[in-house]
């Protein structure tokens, strides 16, 4: 059995699920160990909680943004971006701009050179102005955070 990545094992759930194989949390666990990934059922809740994954009649089922770490990470925490020149200032609720940079170094575009974050500030630092605004268009599409 391999060892992968949370982040690509949680991919591979969503690949499983959309090609039917979610019927049951036992079905996942096998379907993972017939492509050579062993997981405790445990693991898998963990990881179908994480990807927002519903259980309906048919099996599992994962909206393909709510599987994207960014997107989720996005909609629960940033509550506005703003480009100025090369940067991107993102403000997020009190105790958020850490786990949305987490998730920015982890998951985010290569259009970001780097991050660094307070509270409830981030400052992303691009390449030029014109990646920053395409970047602050982008993240603002999907702003959502806790108390806006």
């Amino acid at each position: 059995m391999q060892s992968i990545s949370p982040q690509e094992r949680r991919a591979l759930v969503v690949e499983l699920i959309q090609e039917g194989l979610g019927t049951s949390q036992q079905a996942l666990v096998d379907a993972l160990a017939g492509r050579g990934v062993s997981v405790t059922q445990a693991t898998l809740s963990r990881d179908l909680r994480e990807l927002g994954a519903v259980k309906g009649p048919g099996g599992y089922s994962v909206a393909a943004a709510s599987a994207d770490p960014l997107i989720r990470g996005l909609r629960q925490w940033l509550r506005a971006a703003t480009p100025a020149q090369n940067l991107v200032v993102l403000r997020t609720p009190p105790g958020g701009a850490s786990p949305l940079g987490v998730v920015l170094d982890a998951h985010g575009p290569e259009a970001i050179v780097g991050t660094i974050a307070g509270d409830d500030t981030i400052m992303v630092v691009t390449p030029s102005s014109a990646a920053a605004a395409q970047l602050a268009l982008d993240f603002g599409r999907h702003a959502g955070g806790a108390d806006r």
